[in-house]
Formats: structure tokens, sequence, C-alpha cells
């Protein structure tokens, strides 16, 4: 990690004690409510520890949490950044809170930093917790500014644009010095404001969508409609792939994945017209409406951006919540498509939704769609159908997916490892070595192409 300095970088007792400092976000403002925020936030962090590769432990300060273990602090880091909910997170060392241990671990933290790369000036602040420390946090800084000037043969020091930043922040007991700040995620803690059901497609706007969703604190699982029988599986490859990424986030949600194509076709028999594209919309949120009340979601979450595509003007997204039984969420709808594509490469899901696929949206889609979809047409044309009926075909026919982010398969969260669900044999999906794996029709596994696994990236 560029910037770090090299001290101890496990937990182990010794002058310097590694840890990571994570600052806390929106929850800092819940008042009365706030322990359950932290615990919410404590218990994301467990879950996107798993498979770290040793032994971990959270402590809790005021407004911080402290975490540490016997395993490299940069892994450390690496996780904590995924978890929605922290503001920043800080690579720190941990001494006993006396000025000369204070003042000695200062001095050797800002020579190794020195030593790993060119610094130009440093500045110190304090904040001092324990108000009974015996020096005011200014009169510290100066102490501590001089000792490392007089160490480093008169490094600058620049208040405003320091080369380094080091950061001493003294509780009760141990004081922490950290010399790096990496941004978090923000937002709220994934579950503290109830499960949502993200409907997902293989284009940048959907991962976008729910990933926001997921930083108001909603936990996301997936449903992706698919084109079959008339498209093959490179969508569903996608999906997955897009979930596995947007599950780096949360604690890991599951996919759906139910076949539209007869349904589809059905709507263009019975004479849709300019109407196929939403009316089939209107079908998919009520699909995703009673997968919803199956798994306990409160709400369904979709990319849609105002007046981006024909079917999304205000009018055509008013026919679609119509059909729905819960509240639509759209996070996007102010935004522009650069805005999210933008978004889509911060959060590692650019790569994958630039990807090829059969996308079932364009399937029997009619050379002009329907700006303005009239409720009384919409409602006749589906009265040609038994919607009670096709319901019930779709969700029986769903398989059920379980996509966790690389390395964190080690069955420990009570769902096991990845894999499908279903009548049949489950075939094995995100095991080592890498590939996708997903249920034919027939229940045998299909490997997905290696141009659709997505690269551990994040944000």
């Amino acid at each position: 990690m560029s910037g770090a300095p090299s001290l101890s970088t496990t937990g182990t007792r010794g002058p310097d004690r590694s840890c990571v400092l994570l600052k806390h976000g929106e929850i800092f403002l819940k008042g009365r409510n706030r322990r359950l925020f932290t615990e919410r936030l404590h218990d994301n962090l467990r879950v996107a520890l798993r498979g770290i590769g040793g032994s971990t432990w959270i402590k809790i300060a005021q407004n911080v949490t402290v975490l540490g273990g016997q395993v490299p602090q940069e892994a450390l880091v690496e996780r904590a950044r995924r978890v929605i909910g922290f503001n920043s997170v800080q690579p720190a060392i941990r001494v006993d809170s006396s000025l000369d241990a204070i003042t000695a671990a200062a001095v050797r933290t800002l020579s190794a930093v020195v030593a790993q790369r060119p610094v130009a000036s440093f500045a110190v602040r304090v904040k001092r917790r324990d108000k009974a420390f015996p020096m005011t946090s200014s009169r510290l800084e100066a102490h501590l500014g001089a000792r490392i000037q007089e160490a480093l043969d008169g490094l600058p020091v620049d208040l405003s644009h320091p080369g380094v930043r080091l950061a001493v922040e003294i509780d009760h007991k141990e004081t922490y010095l950290s010399w790096a700040r990496y941004p978090g995620q923000g937002g709220l803690p994934v579950g503290a404001s109830g499960r949502a059901l993200a409907l997902l497609s293989g284009g940048y706007d959907s991962p976008v969508a729910a990933y926001r969703a997921m930083r108001r604190g909603l936990a996301c699982d997936f449903v992706h409609f698919t084109g079959a029988p008339y498209t093959n599986a490179s969508s569903t490859y996608k999906a997955y792939a897009l979930a596995r990424e947007l599950n780096r986030y949360q604690p890991p949600g599951r996919l759906h994945v139910i076949a539209l194509g007869r349904a589809q076709r059905q709507l263009a028999v019975a004479g849709a017209g300019r109407l196929q594209v939403v009316a089939q919309r209107r079908l998919m949120v009520r699909a995703a409406s009673a997968l919803a009340g199956r798994i306990g979601a409160q709400a369904l979450v979709t990319g849609d951006s105002l007046g981006q595509v024909a079917s999304q003007t205000l009018a055509n997204l008013a026919a679609v919540d119509e059909a729905a039984a819960l509240p639509v969420v759209r996070p996007l709808v102010g935004w522009e498509k650069q805005e999210i594509i933008d978004e889509a490469r911060a959060i590692g899901t650019a790569d994958v939704s630039v990807l090829p696929d059969e996308d079932c949206c364009r399937l029997l889609a009619p050379p002009q769609v329907s700006t303005r979809a009239a409720l009384p047409q919409l409602h006749a044309l589906e009265r040609r159908l038994d919607l009670d009926e096709l319901i019930a075909e779709l969700l029986a026919g769903a398989q059920i997916m379980r996509p966790e982010a690389d390395g964190e398969e080690d069955g420990d969260n009570g769902d096991g490892a990845g894999g499908t669900e279903g009548a049949g044999a489950g075939a094995q999906v995100g095991q080592e070595p890498p590939g996708l794996w997903v249920r034919t029709e027939a229940g045998s596994g299909a490997r997905a192409p290696e141009a659709v696994r997505p690269s551990p990236t994040g944000s």
C-alpha cells in the first residue's frame, strides 16, 4: 500500500502494534438509535472479514471502530474499505497513552514513511478523546512536531498541504497514530433500512442502482430476467458476475434467474404492439413483487433514469409502478448516463456490464416503443392473459444462485458455499479455480466464458 511504513504488520504485542481505524459515517447522527446502527455495521464488518486467513478483533471507541488481527494490515484495509457505513479507513499503530510512548512512536512512524518515499513536509494533528491527558492537543502537536524535526534533519512543517499528515488520537488506555487516510463507502450500514429485491440486468444502470440502494441501508437480493428459451445464457453469466461484484459491499444476497421468453411471446401474440416493452416491464415487477413477498423483501430497486430511453418516460414509469405490489425505488432517476458509467467503473461493475449478451429487453421489441402507455390499453392487454397462472409458472421455474466475492466461499455464512438451488443436482458456483457455473435446463453444469469473470477490483 503506497505510503504505508514498514512497521509491525500484524496485531502482535510490541512497541508498535498495527491496527486500522474505521471512522463512522451517518450513524454518528442517529442519536438514541446509534447503538443499533453500530451493531449492524459491525456485523457487516465481520462478514467482510470471513476467509481473510487469520484471527481478527474489533474494538469500539467513540465514533470510531478499531480493527486488528493476526493478518497483514493491508488485507484488513482492503476488506474494511468494502464495508458500507465507514467514511474513512486509516492504517495505524497503537501504543500506550503516555507522552514518552506517543513521542517515540511518532518519530518512528514518520521516519519509516520518509524512508519509503520522498516527503517534502509534514503536519501533526492531535485529537484527545481522553480529556484527562496532561497536555492539550495544540501543545502536544507542537511537542511532537519538534521531536520529529530533530530526528529528521529539520523536515519542514506545512499545516495546509503537508506531504504526510500524522494523526494522533488519544484514548484512555491506548493512543492511535495514523499516517494515511483512505475513503470508505460512506452511507448507512447495509440492512439498517430493511431488505430489497433489485432487478438486475446486464447493463450499467441496474448494478449502480443496487449499490446506491445498499448505501442507503438496504440489503439487496437480485432477480434477473432472461429471454430463455429464445436467448442464450450470456445474460445469466453477466448477472451472476455483477451480483458477485455487488456482494463485495454487503452480506451476500442471492440471485434469482427467471426465464421470461415464453411470457414475452404471449404478450406479443396477445397484440401488445407498441406496448410490448412497457407490458413486459409490468410483468417483471409483478413477478418481482411476488418473489419479494416470498423472501421478505420490502421494496423493489430498478436502474431507471428518467427519460434515458423511451420506456423510462414519466408516464411509462407510472404505468410500471401501477403493476407493482411494493414500492419501486429508483436511485438513479435523476442521473445522467455518464455519471452512471463513472460510478460503475468506481465500484467495479463496468468491465462486466460492457460485455455483449442477449438481453431479454430487446427480444420481440417493436420498432417504436410507446412513450405514453395508457393504463386502459395495458389492462385490456393483460386481461387476455391469465396473469396469476403466468406469474406462478415464472416463479416455479426460477433458479437461485448464491454469488459470493472471491476468496469468501468458506462456508461460514450459514448459507453454505456458493451454489445453485432448485430441482435436480446443484452445480457449484464461484469455486476456485475461478469460473462461473450455472445450471442448464437439463440440470447439468455449464461453465461461463472466461471473459465474463469479473476482475477483483473495487472502489
